[in-house]
């Protein structure tokens, strides 16, 4: 076997191999379906721990189990209307508790609904925002609003862009709460919480934020969640430059503090942060104002099942007279990432790392910010992915033409590589240093040619987790058929590629592998014809390996994204149209017809005499 062979085989073993056990350990999401109602097991009361003391640097001190009782459902509620987002408020404690998507559906469906986010206690799984104040000395907990204070709306009719509402409540003892909400046309409320001192003493307060989402079942377990091993999935936060993220599971092994009834790890926040829930594409966050300190918190109530993260405020010294105010905001919507670098450039610090970008965060980041504005220029993101493609392989252009010209001269040294083997016989080592001493004479480097290929492994992963991760993928068609590049071919040989009135087998299935759809048979197709640009190696098993591999991976990869599968067939084509006009730029014209006929010869039968 000689060098050349020798390192391609390499690669591509060591391709394969990557790839293979990257299959084997983070599988495609499986589909998964939202429990109807029946199945759900009732969740035990609304009970959420709000602060009850000022002191952010005393974590035991923070928190204090409120009333378990429910929130009243018959308590008024304050449409909330945007372009982007419809649902409602309750005066009961003031809550935003019901908030769905206008943009985006559930599926591809005709009859879909549209994404809800926030469900108010009672629903199939609550999930919601709340404000307050923790009382802080001479003060109690009926002093302050609480979790389901009925308030009063004092101005506005509905919540919209350029309509905020105002809610107030009077405690009876000289203290009158209010709390301003208004919201942009995105996915921005901003919350500006105020207490007017008219007691004749001073009083201090602590104002708090929360996000509380009821669990369900015996573990606590929240519906409509991927499970995925590359995706994360619970809390996210930043503290002063520093992401936190925590799976929902590990938010139920935190320690257990006695003084909060719950599970719970606090983060000391000295400038900047923010803190929140991150789902696959969806997030809600608690956003204090830059440059506030404050202390922010994950918890898990096992006793009542509810998850909650949660910004405490420093103390509020409200002398007799006066009045005071806080604003903080939450965000509550997709995680687009145009959208959320305006946040960022707005000063919500760092706010582009709630999306999951992965250990390749340094190749994830730059290729979607490249395919993202090629969308924009072209509007379709199938085609966005070919001209992807096209980018990176002109980046890679350079290193490419070295690879290809390395192997259009091993090709020319193949009868001097011959002959030294039949002179170095049996003797390895002799053949090997005659080896060297002729690619360092026709400076050749035998090596050039892996390369082009293991530089495809990192790219091709990062390529995945943008598009198996980013809200811009999510749904987006290509043409015909292809109308979520983000799922897998949705076409299949059962049904001739869609020309037959039947469906397709189910994606995910056994079926489904075995039963390919048209992309995959692509791939496949085009890693065989670049392999044709090379004769078939002499050895047997050799050749049987690089018979099969195309084949191999044209069923491993069917199960991917078809956005990803678009880019591998890309990918593949432009590689054989350099390779070709490459290697016959350097004298040598590969007999792609002559190996693809001497491919289907049978091999001659060595052990007859």
């Amino acid at each position: 076997m000689d060098d050349q062979n020798k390192n391609l085989i390499l690669a591509t073993a060591l391709s394969f191999l990557v790839i293979l056990v990257w299959f084997v350990l983070f599988p495609p999401p499986e589909q998964t379906t939202t429990p109807d109602q029946a199945e759900i097991t009732s969740v035990e009361g609304s009970e959420v721990q709000t602060p009850s003391a000022a002191d952010t640097s005393t974590v035991g001190e923070a928190t204090a189990a409120a009333t378990e009782a429910e929130p009243d459902a018959e308590a008024p509620r304050i449409n909330i209307d945007t372009p982007r987002l419809t649902g409602s408020l309750s005066l009961a404690g003031g809550r935003i508790d019901e908030l769905s998507l206008k943009d985006y559906k559930v599926s591809l469906a005709e009859n879909s609904p549209i994404v809800e986010l926030l469900s108010p206690v009672g629903s199939q799984s609550a999930y919601y925002a709340l404000y307050g104040w923790a009382p802080g000395a001479g003060l109690t907990g009926t002093d302050v609003p609480g979790p389901n204070t009925i308030w009063a709306l004092e101005q506005g009719e509905t919540l919209g862009v350029d309509t905020p509402v105002t809610l107030v409540w009077e405690n009876g003892n000289g203290l009158t709460f209010r709390r301003t909400i208004a919201v942009d046309d995105n996915y921005m409320f901003t919350v500006t919480q105020s207490v007017e001192n008219a007691t004749g003493t001073e009083v201090g307060l602590a104002p708090y934020g929360i996000l509380a989402r009821h669990g369900i079942g015996e573990d606590g377990d929240l519906p409509g969640l991927k499970n995925f091993f590359i995706l994360h999935e619970g809390v996210i936060g930043m503290a002063d430059g520093t992401l936190t993220e925590v799976d929902y599971g590990d938010v139920r092994d935190f320690d257990i503090d006695p003084d909060e009834r719950a599970q719970a790890e606090v983060y000391q926040v000295k400038d900047n942060g923010w803190i929140g829930f991150t789902d696959h594409f969806w997030m809600t966050t608690l956003i204090p104002e830059p440059g506030s300190a404050f202390k922010a918190a994950a918890k898990y109530d096992s006793r009542r099942k509810i998850y909650q993260t949660e910004t405490v405020l420093p103390t509020l010294t409200v002398a007799p007279g006066a009045t005071e105010q806080v604003t903080t905001q939450l965000f509550a919507g997709a995680k687009e990432w145009e959208t959320i670098r305006e946040y960022q450039a707005d000063g919500v610090q760092k706010f582009i790392d709630s999306i999951d970008w992965g250990w390749f965060f340094f190749l994830t980041k730059p290729i979607f910010w490249l395919l993202h504005n090629i969308h924009a220029l072209i509007g379709n993101m199938g085609w966005s992915i070919i001209g992807l493609t096209l980018i990176i392989k002109a980046i890679l252009f350079p290193l490419a033409f070295k690879s290809y010209v390395s192997m259009a001269k091993m090709k020319e040294l193949q009868p001097q590589m011959e002959a030294l083997k039949e002179a170095a016989g049996d003797d390895r080592q002799k053949m090997q240093q005659g080896m060297m001493e002729l690619y360092k004479k026709e400076k050749v480097n035998p090596a050039a040619g892996c390369l082009p290929i293991l530089l495809q492994i990192p790219i091709f992963f990062s390529l995945y987790k943008v598009i198996f991760v980013t809200i811009e993928l999510r749904q987006a068609p290509w043409f015909g058929p292809f109308r979520d590049l983000s799922a897998p071919d949705p076409t299949s040989i059962m049904n001739l590629f869609g020309l037959l009135p039947w469906a397709g087998p189910q994606p995910d299935t056994l079926m489904a592998l075995i039963f390919i759809g048209i992309l995959p048979l692509l791939l496949g197709i085009s890693m065989w014809l670049q392999q044709k640009l090379n004769p078939a190696p002499t050895d047997a098993t050799q050749a049987m390996i690089f018979a099969w591999m195309p084949w191999v991976f044209m069923f491993m990869l069917g199960g991917f994204a078809s956005g990803l599968v678009v880019y591998w067939i890309a990918n593949n084509t432009i590689t054989f149209t350099q390779q070709y006009l490459i290697m016959r730029s350097q004298g040598y014209t590969p007999d792609v017809f002559g190996n693809i006929k001497s491919g289907f010869k049978r091999l001659p039968n060595t052990d007859k005499k």
